[in-house]
């Protein structure tokens, strides 16, 4: 089990990270989000054999 962490906030989402480019990854979120903070957090260890 991971640490535990407790965040107010306003909405959550759950998204998978997706490859971008050549090594870097992002995760999108709504488009009525645009300018705000956001908190990202990872929730599973990666699997280097998900070739998707």
């Amino acid at each position: 089990m991971g640490d535990r962490y407790e965040i107010e906030g306003e909405e959550i989402v759950e998204r998978e990270v997706k490859p971008f480019g050549s090594g870097g990854a992002h995760v999108t979120a709504p488009k009525d989000w645009i300018g705000a903070d956001v908190k990202l957090v990872r929730t599973t260890t990666p699997d280097p054999t998900d070739d998707e």
